[in-house]
């Protein structure tokens, strides 16, 4: 009997949480769904942001999915964003960003949803759901 590799939709997945309870809940989710074969977890948005910087140029280490927690300390979800915006181009045509909150302020959803960068925002916890809606 032959068994059928696992097809993952995506290559790499980041997530950028200061939660590590989320980071772990989200990580499984997507390890466990399919949806990524590689999660790159960061606690620190600085430090997403430097490895973004380091692998600009490849694209191989560079993820299609960044899920990206808006409240955290010493820099913030749309600190994060702001800082994104300027990568080049092309990195942004191959990172599809997500911002995932706790947060039911209209405010921080319309911010992020004004934000080019920015394909939607997601209340946490991740779920199958939203996954599934993500190509």
């Amino acid at each position: 009997m032959m068994i059928e590799p696992t097809i993952t939709k995506f290559e790499n997945v980041m997530i950028i949480d200061d939660n590590v309870i989320d980071l772990y809940i989200a990580s499984r989710m997507i390890t466990k769904n399919n949806f990524g074969n590689n999660v790159i977890a960061y606690t620190k948005a600085q430090e997403a942001l430097d490895y973004l910087q380091d692998n600009q140029n490849n694209e191989l280490a560079l993820p299609q999915i960044i899920f990206v927690d808006i409240y955290m300390p010493i820099m913030s979800g749309f600190d994060f964003l702001k800082f994104y915006n300027e990568l080049p181009e092309k990195l942004k045509n191959y990172c599809h960003v997500y911002v995932l909150s706790s947060t039911i302020d209209d405010y921080d959803i319309i911010r992020a949803s004004t934000d080019v960068n920015i394909i939607s925002f997601q209340v946490k916890p991740i779920t199958k759901d939203f996954l599934d809606k993500i190509n």
